[in-house]
């Protein structure tokens, strides 16, 4: 059988790398629900667990050795597609709380379409006042679903009467991986500045020779980086069980 050599399946080859790397040494992807015990686990909160599904193939992180026991005995035989599943997981698991499922998507460069439209998205540093006052005018929920709050580049801001409505950037992962964030304010969205936005963000994250990662849960935000190139390739989802479970599976 030949290598797949396909843009899907080297994106996915990387995307891998990024996941295994955030969920540490004893973890990896594989066909059949395994999951590592992993304390200190980047695929979630803190005493969480975490699931990543990439293509066919899938990486779970628990906190102790009963999570993951539990976790592994109500997931066993589940196909990998549905391990992000919220309806999956809520009747299988006693879930105390589920965040997600996000999307994860990746960019091949030579499947970018720039999307600048009529908008010019110009760097601006993180302190800027504009992009502050931007910052603190944004829905907190929004903000925060964003990460717009947490990239480590310029902002690519694009400007309107002298105000910010819209900026992308990007947060330096492992892995050369550059982690995509975009927000538009509230009254200037449905017009296409999302994309010029995250389009001035993607181009430079491209030119330093990253790995372009889109994660994101709403509708909007995805079709956004699917306009862009971007290739839905998995989700992440994380899980808190509930307390008096495990402290019963400790116990027995």
């Amino acid at each position: 059988m030949g290598t797949d050599h396909t843009p899907a399946a080297a994106l996915t080859a990387r995307a891998r790398e990024l996941w295994e790397c955030l969920a540490g040494a004893a973890a990896g992807f594989t066909p059949a629900m395994s999951v590592a015990v992993v304390p200190r686990s980047y695929l979630c909160p803190p005493g969480w667990a975490g699931i990543v599904v990439l293509g066919s193939a899938a990486l779970a992180t628990a906190p102790d050795h009963d999570t993951a026991r539990l976790i592994e005995q109500a997931l066993s035989g589940q196909p990998a597609a549905s391990l992000t599943d919220t309806g999956v997981l809520s009747s299988r698991l006693p879930a105390a709380e589920i965040l997600g499922p996000a999307s994860l998507a990746y960019l091949d460069p030579a499947e970018f379409r720039p999307q600048p439209g009529h908008a010019v998205a110009t760097p601006v540093g993180l302190d800027h006042p504009g992009f502050r006052q931007f910052l603190l005018a944004a829905d907190t929920d929004d903000a925060e679903e964003s990460g717009i709050g947490e990239i480590t580049t310029p902002a690519f801001a694009i400007r309107e009467h002298g105000q910010v409505v819209a900026a992308a950037g990007y947060r330096d992962w492992p892995c050369g991986t550059a982690h995509l964030s975009v927000l538009t304010a509230s009254a200037a969205r449905g017009r296409g500045l999302a994309q010029a936005a995250a389009s001035a963000a993607v181009a430079h994250a491209i030119a330093e020779g990253r790995l372009p990662q889109w994660r994101a849960r709403p509708q909007a935000s995805r079709r956004v980086a699917r306009a862009l190139g971007f290739r839905e390739l998995g989700a992440q989802v994380s899980i808190r069980l509930a307390a008096a479970v495990t402290s019963r599976e400790r116990r027995s």
